[in-house]
């Protein structure tokens, strides 16, 4: 792969951003993630951290991002701002979204010509600091190659970590220090005794992203949060109501004063963006401003006339929402507040307000689901198709750590595959049915339960090509034996 390729694509989506935040500064760190531009640039809290660090006197982050696919194996990750390797910053941070990402952080290190086993390098390496979502539930994967972690909401500890980095003289001494700072995760220092989640201060709140791009998922979008966390408490979420506090509500006229007065295209995001007890205010201004609006999240029980009206004058086509469980008694397991009312009264409104089509999100493979819940959603889709195309989009359950439902089977991959035939069979020119992969379930699964063994296990699997085949075989490998008691998770090839 040409180094001249690569630097031309840079510079293209450099030329094409608005709101860049460009400094001088004599400490530079970059500040990677894991996936490619188009998946990390609309993420809301590597922008956040992005932005932290560009305020910071005397600091700056040189963007990094995994190669797009097409660039080839073989091309080398530069910063976008100064077009070097990221061998040559002394601190490489990394903000991980989900399990999944960990393949991302190993290639991404070894593309550059880092080891990524934290053990396999030295004081002359870059120091690695991983933090994001993944730490809200289980970052003891990443473990295996950061050397810290910052855990839960880094809107400002991540610059006080980068303090201790750039003004402690070895590295032995900053991960003492750091293993003294609250929230920091040191593995060399704690072995997996994980410290708390941090909560920033609500004055700090909402975080907003500085860059709008194109060449993004959400295409020129402005992002901004209008609450943090959530209120309500189902069994299987992170984000509900017991982590950090719960809910905290961001004031309407501070989310509308922050909004760049040219931007056409605004993202609301947050667990419970519908929670928001002013939430249908915002979306009408913004609408009268002229903006496409765009909702991280749509709860059945909170839509009203008045709130699909004022989605579709922001430019809704689709009423998408969350059904959560295929039946009432799986809904009911979830702790969730959707009934079947709830939906009925959305397609409803929908139709309505001339929207073609209604889309709905749910799981698969829920603890103590059978056939006969799947029949359910067979019957109430089919009846709801009758008053509005429907599309589902169907997420086999992950359990994952500081949930309810953590220590909870998954289905296994036959199940999980079997239940979706039959939805599809039930759906068959009724609703357009489709799934994220079992498969990749049961390996998010594996490393939402495990440790560093499974994180070197995707080590080994990326070595061996990243297939399923390959995570299976590395999982069996490295994963102990687990007393009957824990977690059983049943996988097929």
């Amino acid at each position: 792969m040409s180094r001249d390729v690569t630097v031309a694509t840079i510079r293209r989506r450099l030329a094409e951003e608005v709101g860049r935040l460009d400094k001088h500064a004599p400490w530079r760190i970059a500040l990677a993630y894991p996936s490619p531009y188009r998946t990390g640039m609309s993420s809301l809290g590597f922008l956040q951290i992005y932005k932290s660090i560009q305020n910071e006197p005397d600091m700056a982050a040189d963007r990094a991002f995994l190669p797009d696919d097409e660039h080839g194996p073989r091309a080398v990750p530069l910063t976008y701002e100064s077009r070097c390797p990221l061998s040559d910053y002394p601190v490489i941070a990394m903000s991980v979204a989900y399990e999944l990402e960990v393949a991302g952080v190993i290639r991404l290190l070894e593309a550059t010509g880092i080891a990524p086993l934290r053990e396999e390098r030295s004081f002359r390496d870059p120091f690695i600091l991983a933090g994001g979502p993944l730490t809200n539930s289980n970052p003891l994967p990443l473990a295996a190659f950061a050397d810290a972690i910052v855990m839960g909401e880094a809107d400002t500890l991540a610059v006080d970590v980068l303090r201790i980095l750039r003004d402690t003289p070895s590295r032995e001494a900053a991960l003492d220090a750091l293993a003294k700072t609250p929230h920091v995760f040191v593995p060399a220092r704690h072995g997996t005794s994980m410290p708390g989640i941090a909560q920033c201060d609500d004055d700090l709140l909402p975080a907003w992203a500085p860059i709008r791009t194109p060449d993004t998922e959400l295409s020129n979008m402005f992002l901004i949060e209008t609450e943090r966390g959530c209120s309500r408490g189902c069994t299987y979420c992170v984000m509900r109501r017991s982590t950090n506090g719960g809910m905290r509500i961001v004031p309407k006229d501070k989310i509308l004063g922050l909004i760049p007065e040219d931007a056409r295209r605004i993202g609301l995001v947050g667990a419970a963006v519908s929670d928001h007890p002013k939430i249908v205010e915002i979306v009408r201004t913004l609408a009268e401003r002229g903006c496409e609006v765009g909702l991280s999240s749509l709860r059945p029980d909170k839509l009203s006339d008045e709130f699909v009206g004022a989605l579709k004058l922001a430019g809704y086509r689709t009423l998408t929402t969350a059904m959560d469980g295929t039946s009432e008694r799986v809904r009911e397991t979830l702790d969730r507040r959707a009934r079947i009312r709830h939906l009925e009264r959305a397609a409803e409104m929908a139709r309505k307000h001339g929207m073609p089509r209604m889309k709905l999100y749910l799981m698969i493979g829920v603890p103590g689901e059978e056939d006969v819940d799947v029949d359910e959603c067979v019957r109430f889709v089919t009846q709801l198709s009758q008053q509005i195309p429907i599309a589902l989009g169907i997420a086999p359950f992950c359990p994952k750590r500081n949930t309810p439902l953590a220590h909870a089977p998954f289905a296994g991959i036959d199940v999980v595959n079997a239940r979706l035939e039959r939805l599809r069979r039930g759906l068959k020119g009724r609703a357009d049915v489709r799934s994220t992969s079992a498969k990749w379930a049961w390996v998010e699964a594996v490393l939402a339960q495990g440790g560093e063994a499974e994180g070197r296990a995707v080590l080994d699997a990326v070595h061996a090509g990243g297939t399923f085949a390959a995570y299976k075989r590395a999982f069996e490998a490295f994963t102990p034996k687990k007393p009957k008691k824990s977690l059983t998770i049943v996988a097929s090839a």
